[in-house]
């Protein structure tokens, strides 16, 4: 038997080894996930294609205040690695799908890079049973 085959062999396993391993440079980027979506994220519409590709809804949550009148919660996530401004209103409907009142007016929020803001939402008139929300970029 060689004396040099069995350093030979180890050689050739702890190369193999290596060239398995990989390693990943600087910081990896967010996942994005449903994991830890709260509910109703069908209820959110992105009118434009910049708010589109820019800002996610992680989460909506609906409840009554006090006076009987609906309020929304919605999570929005920026996507981008650069602040980005958006409009956003709610739109409540009654119970036949019809506008509990006009269209909310416009709040402006700007939503930093990879940042997460909280947006509570009203309806005006508690006839109101349902919404969408609704976004788009800042004019």
């Amino acid at each position: 038997m060689n004396p040099n085959r069995p350093t030979a062999l180890a050689a050739a396993l702890l190369a193999l080894a290596a060239a398995g391993c990989s390693t990943t440079h600087g910081p990896l980027a967010p996942q994005d996930s449903t994991k830890f979506t709260l509910s109703n994220t069908h209820r959110f519409a992105a009118l434009d294609p910049a708010s589109e590709a820019a800002v996610d809804c992680t989460g909506l949550q609906a409840g009554l205040l006090a006076d009987g009148r609906l309020e929304v919660v919605a999570n929005l996530r920026n996507r981008q690695t650069r602040p980005f401004r958006v409009q956003i209103r709610s739109v409540f409907l009654d119970g036949k799908g019809l506008p509990a009142t006009q269209g909310g007016a416009w709040r402006s929020l700007q939503i930093g890079p990879g940042a997460t803001e909280v947006v509570r939402l009203a309806a005006a008139d508690p006839s109101a049973v349902t919404y969408t929300i609704e976004v788009r970029e800042a004019r």
